[in-house]
């Protein structure tokens, strides 16, 4: 029965050694400590449970691989029991071994693992059985056992480590007790005994070890000067590992390129380039963009307006979030380098029209307030229905009072006009053509010099002279009568040659 479970516990121990899906507890070196056993004999007495067996034991545990500890152990410890016939018994035994131990599960805290070996034992019986054994026996000897069993190590600290265990150890003797049973139905079982203990352990990690399994090992933290029992050494939720192999940041500064934002936050909620200042090379950092300026640290140009944010802030000083900072239809980066306007200011020329209307909608230069160079500004020009872009037409006439038509001149003694007259006259004509149903008087005056009746009929030809002009370009004849009154109502003294001049006039006079 005996010999079974050996055999059992020794096949499962070499179908889990053969697997390669268990990892080791905590990477280390070597690590050493003691344990406590109660013991239970199993030999050929039943009743051997009743007495005080006890094991104490120093360990030595040396990491081979991930998955495999070698183990060499050492003891001191009492088998005692009763024999059929209650006398008592008692033997020392002192076992040395050598165990392979198998981690089979990875876990930070807590490490299940079963062992195997084989050992050597010293043993001297110190109280006899008085019950009769049926085939010699010997009261000391050394020989070989064979431990196997499972447990598990709970971690208190990153170097103190708590061991719970049990097993059963198999002797290659059938003495301990005194008792040899060679002659009976059981011939040829061995004595033996299960162990239930605990024991702490001190692990000194390797240098390959990762306590705190942040990816990097002992040495590799110290080599770095971070924190080999803390994964994350500057607090800035990233792990060392990750900032080390995949990141490329310092794992010593939360804010490894000193921009402002922590290297997490850069990685994980605004995608810049944690190890730049100025992941899109506008000129300004990062942090400044996020917190500052409310641009986007990914784009040199945030609101899509053709300037750099660096420029909108530092040298055009338009929002570098709003693509068209003063809302006038053209966009900043149009009006900087297009249109040479400004982009914070939505009429440029002061014309009272906005730049993106005089360029969209009117094609007037924003830059002008009269585009045509007639005289009228722009404003007005589309306000009174005259072409902004033709200077012939920007003069129209204040209408509000009777107007001399100054520069509109005859021949000396004659109703004909002078060639220098037709650009007056052309405003009059604009006048009646953005005024539709306006009609007008033509009053034509003389001087006091000569026969006042020749004087009268003279003013009529030529305000007759004007009316005809006007009809001849288009303007209906009912909207425009003539008459001449002669040397009434002179605006200045005859009796100076610039009065004269003054007095012979034509006037425009609106009537309805």
């Amino acid at each position: 029965m005996k010999k079974r479970k050996f055999y059992i516990v020794a096949f499962l121990i070499y179908i889990i050694s053969s697997s390669g899906i268990f990892a080791q507890f905590n990477d280390y070196g070597i690590k050493g400590g003691i344990q406590g056993f109660g013991l239970l004999p199993d030999t050929d007495f039943k009743n051997d449970d009743i007495k005080i067996s006890y094991l104490g034991r120093a360990v030595v545990r040396i990491n081979l691989t991930n998955l495999l500890d070698l183990e060499l152990g050492a003891g001191y410890g009492i088998l005692a029991g009763d024999d059929p016939i209650n006398d008592y018994w008692k033997t020392r035994i002192i076992p040395a071994d050598l165990r392979f131990l198998i981690s089979p599960f990875n876990s930070k805290l807590v490490n299940p693992y079963i062992y195997g070996g084989i050992g050597y034992m010293k043993w001297k019986v110190l109280d006899k059985p008085k019950y009769l054994t049926p085939a010699p026996t010997k009261d000391n000897g050394g020989d070989l056992f064979a431990p196997f069993g499972g447990g598990f190590e709970v971690k208190l600290s990153n170097s103190l480590i708590l061991d719970l265990s049990t097993g059963y150890s198999f002797t290659f003797t059938d003495d301990l007790n005194y008792y040899n049973n060679k002659d009976s139905r059981t011939k040829g079982a061995n004595d033996g005994y299960w162990a239930f203990g605990l024991g702490l352990i001190y692990s000194g990690e390797s240098g390959s070890s990762d306590a705190d399994a942040d990816g990097l090992t002992r040495d590799r933290e110290l080599q770095l000067g971070t924190n080999p029992d803390k994964a994350d050494t500057d607090n800035d939720g990233l792990i060392d590992g990750l900032e080390i192999t995949q990141y490329n940041t310092d794992p010593l500064k939360k804010d490894s390129d000193k921009d402002g934002l922590d290297d997490k936050a850069e990685i994980k909620e605004y995608s810049t380039n944690p190890n730049s200042k100025d992941t899109d090379n506008d000129g300004l950092t990062d942090g400044d963009e996020i917190n500052k300026f409310n641009t986007d640290p990914l784009r040199s140009d945030s609101d899509f307006d053709g300037l750099s944010d660096s420029k909108e802030l530092n040298k055009t000083k338009t929002n570098p979030s709003k693509a068209d900072t003063d809302n006038d239809g053209l966009n900043d980066g149009e009006e900087v380098q297009r249109y040479k306007t400004s982009p914070t200011n939505p009429d440029t020329d002061g014309d009272g029209l906005t730049d993106g209307d005089e360029i969209l909608k009117h094609n007037t230069n924003p830059l002008k307030t009269d585009t045509d160079r007639g005289g009228t500004d722009d404003k007005k020009e589309i306000a009174q229905g005259t072409n902004p872009l033709n200077p012939e037409d920007d003069m129209i006439l204040d209408i509000t009072t009777p107007m001399v038509l100054e520069g509109v001149t005859f021949a000396t003694n004659s109703a004909e006009l002078t060639p220098e007259s037709e650009k007056m006259l052309m405003k009059v004509l604009n006048t009646l053509n953005a005024y539709p149903e306006m009609k007008v008087e033509i009053r034509g005056y003389t001087d006091n010099v000569g026969n006042a009746a020749s004087n009268l009929q003279l003013s009529q030809r030529r305000a007759d002279a004007v009316r005809y002009w006007i009809i001849a370009k288009g303007i209906s004849p009912n909207r425009v009568t003539a008459r001449g009154y002669g040397e009434q109502d002179p605006i200045a003294s005859n009796d100076t040659k610039e009065g004269r001049r003054l007095n012979r006039r034509i006037e425009f006079v609106k009537i309805n």
